[in-house]
């Protein structure tokens, strides 16, 4: 028997709503029920916008994927809530850079 590979992807509240909703409310079990209920609550985008969002943040600014994807699954309104989020990593990253980042996810909140 050979082995099979594992792979990790890290979602956002908006991925995690759409996925669960396309296997269909009737065929989740209990967790995956309150999982649904949860991120209807608190997903603040829609799932392609925070795909979008997601990549923008990587690639644009450099931030890690766990830290993307925690900025936004909670959209951080100004740069000392957004520094909460990358506290954690090695690098220092200059205000600037965050205020922009600020306003991308104001713009997305925005077009909401």
């Amino acid at each position: 028997m050979g082995k099979s590979e594992l792979s990790e992807n890290k979602l956002t509240l908006p991925q995690v709503k759409k996925v669960l909703e396309a296997i269909g409310e009737e065929n989740l079990d209990q967790f995956q029920r309150r999982t649904l209920d949860y991120v209807n609550k608190f997903s603040k985008v829609d799932a392609a916008k925070a795909k979008g969002l997601l990549k923008k943040l990587v690639k644009e600014f450099g931030l890690e994927e766990a830290e993307a994807v925690q900025v936004v699954n909670c959209l951080p309104e100004t740069v000392d809530e957004l520094r909460v989020f990358l506290a954690g990593g090695r690098k220092i990253i200059e205000t600037a850079k965050l205020e922009a980042v600020v306003s991308l996810l104001n713009e997305s909140r925005a077009m909401k």
